[in-house]
């Protein structure tokens, strides 16, 4: 956790090639070869390894890398979150106005690169779907897919793995590239799978002071699915 936030603040003053050499996408060339394709995509996230700095792909790619998180109470903090996020030309939109943004953006000529980190744990209300995750049965949070399905976006994972301190590499895991005919909750299944892997081989990159098992002890509502 230290690691994370110290990388969060050098983040502000890194330079672009620094940052190029801190953090090396290994298949590069899936990207470049999506940019051809004109598509616009979904990129799943986790809070494992250097989440933060996975907004360097902005600039190795012609896509306008888009984030979305859940906006801080703290202005200050929010503020502070924002400029580093965005640092290297990426747009920063909160999850409450996703929905809007993404779907406007459909009928722009741009390329965009939405990126969610999807492993929180969605509010009770909201909790439509059930899985075990890491041996507990949990509510997943479903905006990514949904996205995926709706707008027809190609949905991939970004790998993270830790190489030494400073220093990542990371992967494009296809997760689905006809997301419109994909089984309900099938994508959302898949990425928590590979995030499990991940976690059961190297835990302690995973950061667990999110509260990710918040409502396992809660009663499952009527109308959710439960797989």
């Amino acid at each position: 956790m230290c690691d994370m936030f110290l990388e969060m603040i050098k983040s502000i003053s890194i330079s672009n090639e620094e940052m190029k050499q801190r953090f090396k996408v290994t298949n590069i060339e899936k990207l470049h070869e999506l940019e051809t394709k004109g598509e616009n995509i979904i990129v799943f996230m986790a809070h494992y390894a250097s989440y933060e700095w996975a907004n360097v792909v902005d600039i190795q790619t012609n896509f306008q890398a888009v984030g979305v998180y859940k906006k801080i109470g703290n202005i200050h903090f929010d503020r502070l979150v924002k400029r580093i996020r965005a640092r290297f030309g990426s747009r920063v939109v909160t999850t409450k106005e996703a929905m809007k943004v993404i779907t406007e953006d459909q009928a722009r000529d741009n390329l965009y690169m939405y990126g969610l980190v999807s492993d929180q744990s969605p509010k009770i209300h909201k909790a439509t779907f059930w899985t075990d995750f890491m041996g507990i049965k949990v509510p997943a949070f479903l905006g990514a897919e949904v996205l995926s399905k709706r707008l027809g976006l190609n949905a991939y994972y970004l790998q993270v793995k830790k190489v030494k301190r400073g220093y990542y590499e990371a992967e494009i895991i296809t997760l689905t590239e006809d997301p419109k005919n994909c089984q309900n909750y099938s994508i959302t299944k898949k990425y928590l799978q590979l995030l499990e892997h991940q976690i059961y081989n190297k835990p302690e990159y995973y950061l667990w002071s999110h509260k990710r098992w918040k409502h396992h002890n809660a009663p499952i509502p009527k109308d959710a699915t439960v797989d």
